[in-house]
């Protein structure tokens, strides 16, 4: 694997592959604005679904879900207000995170509700 931005497609899609083999559809992925990005917005029946996508190889300092900083969590609820307006949209959201860690085969941990 090369460097950041490839790591984390890769990572992304394997959290989407999770996700869909759990029912969620993507709608996009890398939604930026001003305020941040989304890294994979999806629909699980008639709710938007804002997934943060986190690895971690080790859980120093928390591992991959601490990563989701309170200061993270504002620009991700900004960003989704973006979308969420864009849109048009008056479906209910909610936000997760999928935590990856560890080496192949790796851990997956779906947090639904985050924060």
């Amino acid at each position: 694997m090369k460097g950041g931005s490839d790591k984390g497609a890769y990572f992304e899609n394997l959290a989407l592959e999770y996700l869909q083999q759990q029912g969620l559809t993507l709608f996009a992925r890398n939604v930026s604005c001003r305020f941040g990005e989304l890294d994979l917005v999806c629909q699980q029946q008639k709710q938007w679904v804002f997934v943060e996508v986190k690895y971690r190889q080790h859980n120093f300092f928390g591992g991959a879900a601490a990563a989701v900083t309170r200061e993270k969590q504002q620009k991700l609820r900004q960003t989704a207000a973006w979308f969420l307006q864009q849109q048009q949209s008056q479906l209910h959201c909610r936000f997760d995170v999928v935590a990856i860690s560890g080496d192949s085969p790796y851990q997956i941990e779906w947090i639904k509700n985050a924060f």
